[in-house]
């Protein structure tokens, strides 16, 4: 029997659990031995490799996270611990991966393949959904969810106080997350970083719109824009003169009971992953388009920035 294993890298996120749960059912259906790697490639390094059971998975279906645990490993950019690394994996007759990560993490992936010969498959894994190559990342559906109620709750408070809020989501520098929020919850200013802004190019509108009747305003940023949310608030309180607050959502984004869409795609993404090692494809991550699902090079997919779908950045116009 073939010996394989997965583990978690960098950000955790909602579906890495259903992923998990599937990849130890569904080997096993295939014939092969399934092993959990705990704390990602720290785990790898330090030997926290186990056989997985049933009994492993059994209820991790709705949990958020990851139960192996995940890590951002400073020690796996060495060969020294790569090598060390290799020579666990072979102590378990382990000669094939799936890894639920980042670009970075399937960097790491492509060095270790070149150098050891290990076999793997990676699944795209953000809630930033910032990977190239793939219109959709394990972990996103939650975590726009977890937004959408964030933004709903916060829009009764402030159209009780006759507020403007400025509500900050995650995702680096890429603003996915903050332009399908604001485009599904009706907010009066998207900001990410993509696209140059002014905020005085707003002023004669968002007053007119309160001569109009507006009586509370909803901004929605990206992390990664220029300025800090504060001064967002600061320009709605001096230049629109309207009572402001911020709301940083933080990393109540990354966590969550999985989505519906999540634990599916989870479910495919193994699927494809494991068959495409059991095909042959012995260096890829699987990604998913409008095409559907496809097998990528790890220079398609981590050497080229992510640029956002152009129809719904034209929606912003």
């Amino acid at each position: 029997m073939k010996n394989i294993a997965i583990l978690c890298s960098g950000g955790d996120v909602s579906g890495m659990n259903p992923a998990i749960k599937h990849f130890v059912e569904y080997t096993k259906k295939k014939g092969l031995t399934p092993f959990l790697i705990y704390d990602g490639y720290e785990g790898l390094i330090d030997n926290a490799i186990y056989q997985a059971s049933y009994e492993d998975v059994a209820g991790v279906m709705i949990r958020g996270g990851t139960f192996i645990r995940s890590s951002r490993s400073k020690r796996f950019m060495s060969a020294e611990f790569r090598q060390k690394a290799k020579e666990n994996l072979d102590a378990h007759n382990i000669d094939m991966l799936l890894v639920l990560g980042g670009d970075g993490s399937f960097r790491g992936l492509h060095i270790f393949y070149k150098e050891h010969g290990i076999k793997f498959c990676g699944i795209p894994s953000t809630i930033d959904n910032d990977i190239n190559g793939t219109d959709y990342c394990l972990g996103v559906d939650t975590a726009l969810n977890i937004i959408k109620t964030s933004i709903d709750a916060i829009r009764d408070t402030a159209s009780s106080f006759r507020r403007a809020f400025v509500i900050e989501t995650m995702g680096r520098d890429c603003g996915y997350l903050a332009l399908v929020s604001h485009l599904t919850s009706g907010s009066e200013l998207c900001l990410i970083p993509e696209l140059k802004y002014d905020l005085n190019s707003y002023k004669e509108e968002f007053k007119k719109q309160i001569q109009n009747g507006r009586k509370y305003f909803i901004a929605i940023v990206s992390e990664g824009i220029k300025q800090d949310s504060q001064e967002i608030a600061d320009w709605f309180e001096n230049e629109i003169g309207m009572e402001s607050r911020v709301s940083v959502l933080g990393h109540i984004q990354r966590g969550g009971n999985p989505s519906i869409y999540d634990r599916l795609m989870a479910y495919k993404f193994v699927n494809y992953a494991v068959d495409g090692l059991l095909r042959g494809k012995d260096e890829s991550v699987i990604c998913y388009t409008k095409s559907g699902f496809e097998y990528k090079s790890i220079d398609d997919v981590a050497n080229h920035k992510k640029e956002l779908d152009p129809e719904l950045l034209s929606y912003l116009n």
